[in-house]
């Protein structure tokens, strides 16, 4: 066992000064105005029901120091077939942008590996050698905890920040890993058990079911490690995993094994058309884009998370009613997976958002229920397994510890790369007392003449910013260029049209007199920021969007919404350029509106519409 002592390390952090003012150590409960009434939202686990029931069990002079602890054994990428098993910690007290962030101080950090212990098969699921396993992993475990094991039954006194002496409180607010480490860390019995969940008691055969069952309340207190300490109930810390449950569970294992039996079943024509279609997609933001799936195994979860993105629009067309009625039947519950994994992944939950995420998982249940239901007959596939049931805790956890919201397995792997080394952690250290430095002075800069503070604050952000610059190109030129493409079909009158409009609606006086219309000579661009507020977190946020035949080495035209005087659309950016009226420069783009209904045969190229990229939300 190679560990650091836990309190240690979290003293390193308490003590940083960059880091004592972004410490909260205060629970709360935070409102917003959604036009009709105040509606609760969390965003942090301060803001969530269990690290206010903590607080409220504390003396009242004390604080909650609350840790997220994550243990997964894993292949080491760089040692061929070595497995380690690292232990991850997180202090929840920290913003999320601190906690999660690609930086060292504050970020979460590799504090011990786990001994593995080596498969015996004399003795290999014998109940003597899998409690032998669990034994070794509590004991190794509690080595880590042993440091906070006093202070988590009388507190500690600490000064920080502004010198202000307060008690700290530590507890484990969050304990995440695959299926396998949560078993280990409740001390529950395996796939087989009674009741295999380690969050409650669901019996063994009503796993497929979308019910929460009578919660544990603890089993085996006298050998499971986290009994030792003062409001560590660990049936409660156990969190349900987006990555292991849902992409690399429900999804790999499950939904995605089944989509591709159903297209197996309709011969190698099919199989092949789906290849075609996910190669046909379009590139798209943080999306992989993939040439072939059918007989490729991936195993990153985040490659399945993005097929299953992608998936209703590749095989629509091939498991579709009349081909295959029960494929047809697997599609509508994706839909709804679909559509589930959009409310857990928010960033920011309201009281409106867990209601509308628990209707989509009732609903996606239901329909589970009747496509398993159908499916019996045909393929005997047993469906009551843990990672299908623990969906049901999902929205549970998000109210309760502010989970996937607060980390997921994805950030916590980033950790398991061994980057946190002492020249890391230095080098940002340097970096990030600088930057305060920076900030302080210009703060302070004073005017010699007038004796006053300058206001040295940067201007406030552009809607938006166009870049990747291709030279001057005039109107002949593009209409040369571009021949062959319909969506620049009457071009010179789509674009007259659209000024006549334009310009004396923004106060833009009409060309008098010989003043012609004329191309910059920065006139196309194939790199579009947009910076717009977020309806999610209600923060500043920025889209980096390309328009170009040739981003490294494939065509990249992205898609925008569309502000307009009726309801928004989404259009797909087919041309950025810029252009002069007298004093007036003007940035514009050609779009390709999709704005047509669903099942609605979609719109020619040639009906393609010029705007103001200001339009863009």
């Amino acid at each position: 066992m190679h560990y650091r002592p836990l309190w240690d390390w979290v003293l390193d952090l308490l003590q940083d000064s960059c880091l004592a003012y972004h410490f909260v150590f205060d629970a709360q409960h935070l409102s917003k105005f959604n036009g009709e009434q105040f509606v609760r939202f969390i965003d942090e686990p301060w803001t969530a029901d269990a690290f206010w029931n903590a607080q409220s069990q504390l003396p009242l002079d004390t604080k909650p120091l609350a840790f997220i602890l994550y243990a997964d054994k894993n292949k080491l990428s760089s040692f061929g077939t070595a497995k380690g098993y690292p232990i991850i910690t997180h202090i929840a007290n920290l913003p999320i942008h601190i906690r999660n962030g690609n930086i060292a101080l504050g970020g979460g950090h590799v504090v011990g590996w786990l001994p593995i212990v080596a498969e015996d098969q004399q003795h290999t699921r014998k109940k003597s050698f899998v409690d032998f396993k669990n034994a070794v992993w509590h004991k190794s475990f509690y080595q880590l905890l042993q440091s906070i094991e006093l202070h988590s039954k009388t507190g500690y006194w600490f000064k920080y920040g502004d010198q202000i002496q307060c008690r700290l409180w530590p507890l484990v607010l969050i304990l995440s890993g695959d299926y396998e480490e949560q078993r280990v860390m409740a001390l529950i019995c395996s796939l087989k058990g009674k009741f295999p969940c380690p969050i409650c008691l669901v019996p063994q055969d009503e796993q497929s079911a979308n019910c929460v069952f009578t919660l544990c309340m603890g089993c085996d207190s006298q050998h499971n490690v986290f009994w030792k300490f003062f409001l560590a109930d660990v049936h409660w810390a156990l969190s349900v995993d987006h990555l292991h449950m849902n992409h690399e569970g429900l999804w790999e294992d499950h939904l995605w094994k089944d989509v591709l039996f159903w297209i197996s079943g309709l011969g190698q024509e099919a199989a092949v058309k789906l290849d075609v279609n996910f190669d046909a997609l379009p590139r798209w933001p943080n999306v992989m884009h993939f040439k072939a799936v059918i007989s490729v195994d991936f195993n990153d979860g985040s490659f399945h998370e993005d097929i299953s993105k992608l998936i209703l629009f590749t095989a629509q067309d091939i498991l579709c009613y009349s081909q295959s009625k029960l494929g047809y039947l697997l599609l509508h519950c994706i839909c709804y997976y679909i559509e589930l994994n959009i409310y857990t992944s928010l960033e920011v939950h309201t009281e409106e958002t867990i209601a509308a995420g628990r209707a989509t998982l009732d609903k996606f249940s239901e329909l589970m229920d009747e496509y398993i239901t159908e499916l019996e007959p045909e393929t005997n596939k047993n469906w009551n397994f843990p990672k299908k049931h623990m969906i049901t805790h999902i929205f549970d956890d998000i109210l309760a510890k502010a989970q996937h919201i607060t980390t997921t397995l994805s950030l916590m792997k980033r950790c398991m790369i061994l980057c946190y080394d002492h020249w890391l952690l230095t080098s940002t250290s340097m970096c990030t007392e600088l930057n305060e430095l920076n900030d302080y002075v210009r703060r302070t800069t004073i005017d010699p003449e007038t004796n006053e503070a300058l206001c040295m604050e940067p201007d406030p952000v552009a809607h938006v910013h166009l870049g990747s610059t291709q030279g001057q190109h005039s109107f002949s030129d593009i209409a040369c260029t571009h021949g062959s493409n319909q969506a620049f079909t009457n071009f010179r009158k789509k674009l007259n049209g659209f000024l006549n409009v334009f310009l004396p609606q923004n106060g833009i006086p009409l060309p008098d007199g010989p003043e012609r219309l004329r191309l910059q000579a920065e006139d196309q661009f194939r790199f579009l920021q947009v910076n717009y507020k977020s309806m999610v977190d209600w923060c500043m946020h920025q889209d980096l969007l390309q328009c170009s035949p040739t981003f490294h080495g494939s065509p990249r035209f992205d898609c925008v919404i569309m502000k307009t005087a009726g309801k928004p659309f989404i259009a797909c950016l087919v041309y950025l350029f810029g252009c002069s009226m007298g004093d007036a420069d003007l940035h514009l783009a050609i779009i390709h509106p999709y704005d047509v209904g669903i099942g609605v045969r979609q719109r020619p190229h040639s009906s393609s519409e010029i705007i103001s990229v200001q339009s863009i939300i």
